[in-house]
């Protein structure tokens, strides 16, 4: 039985907590930071265990990674998912964002449109603009208390010939919508329609809550001639710093092409390590995984609750999937200036600023709660105490 909550040791060099990139990103060191997208709980035991015995051995000379990685991958959509994966289609990458450039270069050309659904991950416009493509926003609609996607909107930009290519987060990142087999299916039809190809980020796929379902692209398109996944066991077993990403290909043709792409530039040499944590983590790490969930499903209830009661003027749109939660201050009256102040020097919090995944969203914070629940309920507490410092 996994404590969470128990606070793990943190480290200076940890990307999160770090004071040089604290007082760069947000100007203040003392913050209770919950901005990035990892947990604070100890990796599962069949990982850690898996890692010490190779990191026992006497030597580390060159290995071939093992074979059965991938198939430790297909296993686990299969159990998880219900989804049959070839083993043969997968090419191993160093990681999700490299395996998204790889992609966008291999199935695109320069100045090529490339269309994200905003907001979204930021790092979607990063890796699209490094890769010299041109970044096509179809902003996200609120229908009945949830975001969609803006069918519409998809198709009258697919009408311009620009776009070539659809980058999918699913659950999206930061609004935690995981999206329906019907909304899947509305899209795939669209990119058949106009010979597009949909790369689907579903490196959040294990996170899922009650009352949602995880629909992988491969499931929704039978014919699989214009899709791609990206993923990764990062996320749901919190090892980003060591953990490689994976692609997943079935059209042959696109696969050889992007597999020269990986090899020409020595992208798939990944560590043994890596391979070896996945492959606990895939095989092991279930039940694990079955206690996280609980263990967020519980602190997300709480946060709600809060909210409802506590800090009615936040707007939440209750996450399907992922561990953060999009958080809508608009209704405080702050400027964007003075909430960024009140978050920072008087909450004492580390937030992703809104307008990082679109900049329309300036009254808009992303907060992880993938922390063991006491250190959520102070932050919650704090934000709490300085909001109420500023009313009249």
């Amino acid at each position: 039985m996994s404590n969470f909550d128990k606070t793990s040791s943190f480290n200076h060099n940890f990307a999160k907590s770090n004071p040089n990139f604290l007082k760069g990103m947000f100007g203040a060191t003392d913050l209770m930071p919950l901005w990035i997208a990892d947990m604070d709980f100890e990796v599962a035991p069949p990982i850690k265990e898996a890692l010490q015995e190779l990191v026992n051995r006497n030597r580390y000379a060159y290995e071939f990674h093992p074979e059965n990685v991938f198939k430790a991958i297909s296993n686990w959509n299969l159990k998880r998912h219900n989804l049959q994966l070839n083993s043969n289609a997968f090419i191993q990458v160093n990681g999700v964002l490299t395996g998204i450039a790889v992609l966008i270069k291999t199935l695109t050309k320069p100045g090529d449109g490339v269309m994200i659904h905003t907001p979204v991950y930021h790092q979607f416009f990063k890796v699209i603009n490094a890769c010299e493509r041109t970044v096509v926003s179809s902003p996200l609609k609120i229908e009945n208390q949830h975001y969609k996607m803006d069918f519409d909107s998809m198709e009258s930009h697919l009408k311009s010939a620009k776009v070539k290519l659809i980058l999918l987060c699913n659950p999206h990142n930061p609004v935690g919508r995981v999206w329906t087999s019907e909304e899947i299916t509305q899209l795939v039809q669209l990119a058949d329609k106009y010979h597009v190809t949909v790369i689907s980020d579903e490196i959040h796929s294990d996170i899922v809550y009650k009352g949602a379902k995880f629909n992988s692209i491969a499931a929704i398109d039978k014919n699989k001639n214009h899709i791609a996944i990206i993923g990764s066991p990062a996320k749901t077993f919190g090892m980003q710093s060591i953990a490689n990403g994976y692609l997943y290909c079935p059209n042959r043709s696109k696969f050889k092409q992007i597999r020269a792409e990986v090899t020409a530039m020595y992208l798939d040499h990944g560590t043994v390590l890596s391979a070896n944590a996945t492959i606990a983590a895939y095989t092991k790490g279930e039940d694990w995984l079955e206690e996280l969930l609980i263990y967020l499903q519980q602190t997300l209830e709480w946060i709600e609750d809060f909210l409802k009661t506590e800090l009615p003027q936040i707007k939440l749109l209750k996450p399907e999937g992922t561990y953060q939660i999009w958080l809508d201050f608009s209704a405080l009256g702050f400027t964007d200036d003075e909430l960024k102040h009140l978050i920072i020097h008087e909450a004492k919090l580390g937030l992703a600023y809104g307008d990082w995944f679109d900049p329309s969203y300036t009254q808009h914070m992303r907060m992880t709660f993938a922390s063991p629940l006491a250190h959520i309920q102070k932050a919650f507490f704090q934000l709490k105490e300085a909001i109420n410092s500023k009313s009249p």
